[in-house]
């Protein structure tokens, strides 16, 4: 990370899980580390680290070896780090610290004004990560790239590992952390390979990042730095659902089949594929198996801090079946929305799909402004049921249930009552929409 030198002055989501828990900052937090470098620093080395300053979504975290009882021969350091919540995860900001050791590799291709250090416990944890340092939602699946270092000279792609219970001297009795693994490079410094290899990070809710362990490339005998909270006033909290209940993977496939006995004597079969994804956004298209309407169509999605999110749409069709006419009756006829694929009657109304961390109980409203109102004019709110047990074609699954209720003035097959169950890896399994009109729309998954 980059060392600024000269003088150093020390010092709503839907009802989902609070999003800075993953590195709470309260003005009086205070975590203690301690690390070593097998190779550059034997003799362990203790560092305070507190809250600096917090500006909106902003923190700085400042840390100092001073008067904490190091031995002579321990790393001397002071500096700090901020770091940003974004509807993406944490995001580092900015950074600086007094120089590191001369006898430290020289993380730059030149010596002269060399930006770049890892002599302190959270250099270590930022290296290489700038955007996001952790991505959330922190669900199975997720994976990320990032830069770092002085000149973006640092690469690395990270990925939730799931988690796993933790012993650290912070806490008398293990831990549930988050395992974030990262594959760490750089290339052209002078103190090649030390720069590179693979970091892993262990994240405990309520508290933040607890272990850090960052096996350096390089010979037969890399180095290997470890640096392990020995204190904390922060309390730990079990982790959020890390069920992913919309994962967004390319190359998924699928198909469904949808019934309305009261529109359509043959069901609709469409299959989908996830086939673009970039960053935390992916496209879905969907085209004709069988029945009486014939489309193609794509959607766009997004997962973040707000949740799951349709954040566009197209499709083309011709339709045998006819279908009721849906609003908002602000919109001219040509500009409306249509019921053609299984992914209409699961967008409609308003966002999100899906919290980011779902909960029985959570629950939200359609906002009364903006793009959604816009486009479909409905009202009406969302909860989260909780988990079930749903049997469709395409297997049995301990499924997320939504139940939204919707109103659309002056149409009835646009209000009405939708419940939708979303599996773990799977994403939408089956859905239920009662309509206004009394017919009934049912969606269940085939593969």
């Amino acid at each position: 990370m980059i060392a600024c030198f000269g003088a150093l002055l020390v010092f709503a989501l839907p009802e989902a899980a609070a999003a800075d828990d993953w590195y709470p900052h309260p003005a009086d937090a205070l975590w203690t580390w301690q690390w070593t470098d097998s190779a550059y620093n034997t003799t362990p080395t203790t560092e305070k680290v507190t809250v600096k300053e917090t500006k909106g979504s902003t923190f700085t975290l400042a840390w100092t070896t001073a008067d904490q009882g190091n031995a002579d021969d321990a790393v001397d350091s002071a500096g700090t780090v901020t770091l940003q919540q974004t509807l993406n995860g944490l995001v580092t900001a900015d950074w600086q610290s007094t120089l590191p050791p001369p006898t430290f590799p020289i993380l730059c291709a030149r010596a002269a004004q060399c930006g770049n250090s890892l002599a302190s416990s959270l250099y270590n944890l930022i290296w290489g990560s700038r955007a996001p340092l952790l991505a959330e939602p922190l669900v199975k699946g997720t994976a990320w790239s990032g830069t770092g270092g002085a000149g973006n000279d640092v690469a690395s792609t990270s990925t939730y590992a799931g988690t796993e219970v933790v012993t650290v001297p912070a806490f008398a009795q293990p831990v549930t952390a988050a395992k974030v693994r990262s594959e760490v490079t750089q290339a052209g410094a002078l103190g090649d390979p030390y720069g590179s290899g693979i970091r892993t990070v262990w994240w405990v809710y309520g508290v933040g990042p607890v272990k850090i362990v960052f096996e350096h490339s390089g010979g037969t005998n890399p180095a290997l730095t470890t640096a392990v909270l020995q204190t904390s006033n922060q309390t730990p909290k079990m982790p959020p659902t890390d069920a992913n209940y919309f994962p967004l993977k390319q190359g998924m496939k699928g198909k469904y089949r949808w019934t309305n006995p009261t529109y359509f004597k043959k069901p609709v079969v469409e299959s989908f594929t996830l086939d673009q994804v970039v960053n935390a956004s992916a496209r879905f298209t969907f085209k004709s198996v069988s029945g009486p309407i014939k489309v193609a169509a794509a959607y766009g999605f997004t997962s973040n801090l707000d949740g799951v999110t349709n954040i566009w749409g197209v499709s083309q069709a011709a339709s045998l079946a006819k279908l009721p006419k849906l609003g908002p009756s602000a919109l001219p006829a040509d500009k409306r929305r249509h019921f053609f694929t299984p992914f209409d009657l699961m967008t409609f109304g308003f966002n999100p799909l899906i919290p980011a961390y779902p909960s029985a109980g959570g629950s939200w409203a359609a906002a009364k402004n903006g793009r959604d109102f816009s486009v479909y004019g409905v009202s009406g709110t969302a909860k989260v049921i909780g988990v079930q047990r749903v049997k469709v074609p395409a297997g049995t699954f301990s499924a997320l249930v939504v139940q939204t209720t919707l109103k659309q003035p002056g149409f009835p097959f646009g209000s009405g009552t939708r419940t939708s169950w979303f599996a773990p890896d799977k994403g939408l399994v089956k859905l239920v929409f009662r309509h206004g009109d009394r017919s009934v729309s049912t969606v269940e998954l085939l593969r």
